[in-house]
């Protein structure tokens, strides 16, 4: 089988990734993940959709991911590895949509108004 890819957004993060059977290494930006993340929280984010379908160890994982944060990168993450393993094989669908890791998170952060102090926030108002 040949390299599958596919691409994962959240906030202004963007990844892309390319997946294909190999022992389980994952890069991102050329590092390892342990190095790329070093929190346990976001490791365990990007590799939620492989321990969804018991395929831990049984992929090579690459990944380009730029823009937005730490968390935001790793959600983006997560959503491409999700597609890339539908992508590989149609059967993983149904246990990745059960987890809920299909899905665009499509929640950005809303623009600052003029005249406002952030986007809602008014100035402070005084009477006199």
């Amino acid at each position: 089988m040949e390299t599958k890819n596919a691409v994962g957004r959240r906030k202004t993060s963007i990844a892309r990734v390319y997946i294909k059977p190999g022992k389980g290494e994952i890069l991102v930006n050329n590092r390892e993940l342990k190095t790329y993340f070093l929190s346990e929280i976001h490791q365990t984010t990007v590799k939620q959709p492989l321990t969804a379908i018991q395929a831990d160890g049984q992929y090579d994982i690459a990944i380009n991911v730029e823009g937005g944060g730490i968390k935001g990168q790793a959600e983006a993450i997560r959503l491409g590895i999700a597609r890339a393993l539908v992508s590989v094989n149609e059967e993983n669908k149904p246990a990745l949509k059960k987890e809920n890791l299909l899905t665009r998170d499509s929640r950005m952060v809303e623009r600052k108004k003029f005249g406002r102090r952030k986007a809602r926030r008014r100035f402070q108002f005084s009477k006199r």
